[in-house]
């Protein structure tokens, strides 16, 4: 009982914490959570995320520190505290970039139908059909795991039903996500289309 409580209470340099998680001491990351998750938390709900962003930002922060630690060739400048902040902050910035275009490309303005002319109509379908040819291309672990996201299953429970970890879960509904964007962004017709906005507006100006 003691020596948990003085776990609890140990103040650890930036050199202990860094040996530590290099060898993988759990301790230690329950210190880090303890004491810096706090200011992660604040930093993504500022941005508007909730307590389950804050738990994955964190994790996947930890996670990019563990890499960089591996390497003995990596050499901290800064005091953990800042560095661990930076790459959270830097992964949560990224996050809400995808959110944003994933919104901006999925979510469209519902306008009366007499509003509607032909050629965005036609726009529309094409947005459609590009996504679901996209999609198609994803491979089928991705595909399940994105259907569940949609139908706003948490992580864990996507992990339950498809018998996979946590981690692995969350990992791979990142690398979909980016992937779906990606080749939606990239795919010829899709370009078209905002080619072809970005002509209509410049002519409009």
């Amino acid at each position: 009982m003691l020596e948990n409580f003085s776990f609890a209470v140990k103040e650890y340099s930036d050199n202990e914490i860094i040996e530590c998680l290099r060898n993988r001491q759990s301790y230690v990351v329950h210190y880090l959570s303890d004491r810096y998750m706090p200011m992660i938390r604040m930093m993504v709900y500022q941005k508007g995320g909730t307590s389950e962003d804050a738990s994955d930002i964190f994790q996947d922060g930890l996670i990019i520190m563990l890499e960089k630690l591996d390497d003995k060739k990596f050499v901290m400048t800064c005091k953990f505290k800042t560095f661990l902040y930076c790459v959270c902050e830097h992964l949560w910035k990224t996050l809400l970039e995808k959110r944003y275009a994933a919104n901006k490309y999925f979510t469209r303005r519902p306008e009366p139908e007499s509003e509607k002319d032909f050629t965005e109509f036609m726009d529309h379908q094409m947005y459609e059909e590009i996504f679901q040819k996209v999609f198609n291309t994803l491979d089928p672990v991705s595909k399940k795991i994105l259907k569940l996201y949609w139908q706003e299953k948490s992580p864990q429970e996507i992990a339950d039903k498809l018998g996979y970890t946590y981690g692995y879960v969350r990992k791979k509904k990142s690398e979909a996500q980016s992937e779906l964007i990606e080749k939606v962004k990239t795919h010829p017709a899709y370009m078209r289309i905002k080619n072809s906005e970005i002509a209509s507006r410049e002519v409009v100006q």
